[in-house]
C-alpha cells in the first residue's frame, strides 16, 4: 500500500505542476470578476471551460442551480466529492478568498483523477461539485435538497484560506476546523406613511421600529455567551425625510455553537423585534434563510490529512478545539456525509481576517495561489486514501455516524 501511495503522490504532484499555469489564469479570472451568490456566471463558465479543456464531460447548471456544475471521473468503488466555492462579498469582492477555495478544489479533483487514470486497476469515483452562494445564500443546502451529496458519499472535501497570523508559525493550517451554526432572517416592519411635517400623527414609523429593534438587540449582546454572535444591518430604511416610512427591512445573523443553542438565542432576538413593533404601532414578519449548521470535525479525515502533509514537510494541526465564530453551509454537509473542511494560512494581509478588504488583496497573491496548490496535493491524496484504503473509509464513516 505504501508503494502504491507513493506512486499516486508522484502522479498527483506531476498533474498539478503540469496544470499550474492554466490554474493560475482560472484563479485570477475568478478573483478579478467578483460575483455575488447565484450570479457567479464568470466563475461558472471559467471553471467549466477548464474542466472541458481537460476532457471531462461537465454538467453545467447542475441540480437546478444556474451557477452550479458537476463533473466526475472513475467507476465503481467509493465516491469522493470536492466542493468548489466561488462567490464573493458585496463591495469588497473576494475578501473571503473563495477564488482560492475553487482553485484548491478543482486542483484536487484534477490531480486525483490523474492518479486514478494512471492506476487503471483502482476502483473509485471522484467528483467536482460547484457550490454557489456560500455567503448567506445556502448553496450547499439547496444542493443537499437536490440530492447532490448521495448518502453513500465516502467523503466531501474542501479547504478555506485564513490569515496566517492566527496560526503559529511554522504551522501551515488546521486540518479539522470547528465553525458555529448560523441562523439567518430578514425582518420586515410595516407601518403607515404620512407627511412628516404636516400630519405625523397619522403615521406609524417603520424606521422607528427598526431603530428600536437594533438598539434592543445591541443591549441584548451584553447577556449572551462569549461564543455567540448577533449582527445585522438595516437594508431598507425609507426614501425621504419628510415622508414617514411605512416599510423597513433588516437582515440579521444569529450565531451559536449548535443549532439548538442558536434557536434559543433567536427566540430572545425575536422578542426584541416584536417589542419594537408593538411600541411603534407597526407589524413585523420574517423572511427566513437557510440555517447553517455547525461544522463537525471528522477525526479520521483530519488526522489522515495531517499525516499526508507531514510526509511532504508541511505542518498542520489535526483539529481546532475551540470553534471559530464563523459559519458555513459546509456544516450542513458535515451532518449528511463524512466531511473534511480544513483551513490554510495565507500571508500578506496585514493581519486582516476574511471579510476585510486587505484579505482580498492577500487572496490575489501568487504566494497564496502556490499555498492553495500545495494544500490541494494533500486534498487529492486524502481522496486517494479514502478510495483505496478500506480502514480510512470505514473510520471516516464511523466518525460521521458517532
Amino acid at each position: 500500500m505504501a508503494e502504491m501511495d507513493n506512486t499516486a503522490f508522484d502522479h498527483v504532484r506531476e498533474a498539478i505542476q503540469k496544470r499550474s499555469d492554466a490554474l493560475w489564469v482560472m484563479n485570477t479570472t475568478i478573483h478579478s470578476h467578483p460575483e455575488l451568490g447565484y450570479q457567479e456566471t464568470v466563475a461558472h463558465d471559467t471553471i467549466t471551460q477548464v474542466l472541458e479543456d481537460e476532457g471531462f464531460q461537465v454538467t453545467r447548471h447542475a441540480h437546478g442551480l444556474a451557477t452550479s456544475f458537476e463533473a466526475e471521473y472513475g467507476s465503481g468503488g467509493r465516491l469522493v466529492i470536492f466542493c468548489a466555492e466561488y462567490d464573493a462579498l458585496p463591495d469588497i469582492g473576494h475578501a473571503c478568498g473563495h477564488n482560492l477555495i475553487a482553485t484548491s478544489s478543482v486542483t484536487g479533483f484534477l490531480a486525483l483523477a490523474a492518479a486514478l487514470k494512471a492506476a487503471s486497476n483502482v476502483k473509485g469515483r471522484v467528483r467536482i461539485l460547484g457550490t454557489p452562494a456560500e455567503e448567506g445564500g445556502g448553496g450547499k443546502v439547496k444542493l443537499l435538497e437536490a440530492g447532490a451529496f448521495p448518502d453513500d458519499t465516502a467523503a466531501a472535501i474542501m479547504m478555506h484560506p485564513t490569515s496566517a497570523h492566527v496560526i503559529p508559525q511554522p504551522i501551515r493550517g488546521i486540518a479539522g476546523v470547528k465553525f458555529v451554526a448560523s441562523l439567518k432572517l430578514r425582518v420586515q416592519f410595516h407601518g403607515r406613511t404620512a407627511h412628516a411635517g404636516g400630519a405625523p400623527w397619522n403615521g406609524r414609523n417603520a424606521l422607528d421600529a427598526a431603530v428600536a429593534a437594533y438598539t434592543s438587540v445591541s443591549m441584548l449582546r451584553q447577556q449572551i455567551h462569549p461564543d455567540e454572535r448577533i449582527h445585522g444591518v438595516i437594508e431598507e430604511g425609507g426614501t425621504s425625510p419628510n415622508v414617514i416610512p411605512a416599510y423597513t427591512r433588516m437582515n440579521y445573523y444569529i450565531r451559536s455553537p449548535t443549532v439548538q443553542r442558536g434557536e434559543e438565542l433567536l427566540a430572545r432576538v425575536k422578542a426584541c423585534f416584536e417589542a419594537a413593533a408593538t411600541s411603534t404601532g407597526c407589524t413585523v414578519d420574517y423572511i427566513n434563510a437557510p440555517t447553517y449548521k455547525n461544522l463537525r470535525i471528522n477525526n479520521t479525515l483530519s488526522n489522515e490529512y495531517t499525516k499526508l502533509m507531514a510526509q511532504r514537510g508541511v505542518t498542520f494541526i489535526p483539529r481546532s478545539e475551540e470553534p471559530f465564530t464563523f459559519s458555513t453551509d459546509m456544516g450542513n454537509v458535515s451532518f449528511a456525509v463524512p466531511s473534511f473542511h480544513g483551513a490554510f494560512g495565507i500571508s500578506g494581509s496585514n493581519g486582516a481576517l476574511p471579510h476585510q478588504p486587505d484579505f482580498r488583496l492577500a487572496a490575489a497573491l501568487r504566494e497564496s495561489f502556490d499555498i492553495a496548490l500545495s494544500c490541494a496535493e494533500g486534498m487529492a491524496m486524502l481522496g486517494w486514501r479514502v478510495l483505496t484504503d478500506d480502514a480510512v473509509a470505514a473510520g471516516a464513516r464511523e466518525d460521521f455516524v458517532e
